[in-house]
């Protein structure tokens, strides 16, 4: 019995990386709908699209199309880059003009 559980902790299967992602989606929720700082929202945006590409390179990896998951985190890897420098430029100017970054805070885009 212990060397059954031994043996499936030391051959990664593609349900380790199901889990590991699972559990990395559950943080990035987390941090979206408990946060009230805009920037742990973005991070919690980054963590569930990470969450996306553990499980795209996953399936990459035990499907017989394995180029197919590697060019979509590829994908996802610059929509997060994107995502970042928007987001970030946005707060930012959110704190200029509200002086919080509180997203709870922030009820009116125009005063």
């Amino acid at each position: 019995m212990i060397v059954d559980v031994l043996t499936w902790l030391q051959q990664p299967g593609l349900s380790h990386f199901l889990i590991v992602s699972a559990i990395v989606f559950a943080l990035g929720l987390y941090a979206i709908l408990t946060r009230k700082n805009a920037i742990m929202v973005l991070m919690g945006i980054e963590l569930i699209l990470n969450a996306a590409n553990i499980n795209f390179l996953a399936f990459s990896r035990y499907s017989t199309h394995s180029l197919d998951g590697h060019i979509v985190a590829l994908f996802v890897i610059i929509l997060a880059a994107a995502e970042v420098a928007i987001g970030l430029a946005i707060v930012l100017n959110i704190v200029q003009n509200f002086n919080t970054a509180n997203v709870d805070e922030i009820d009116r885009l125009k005063e």
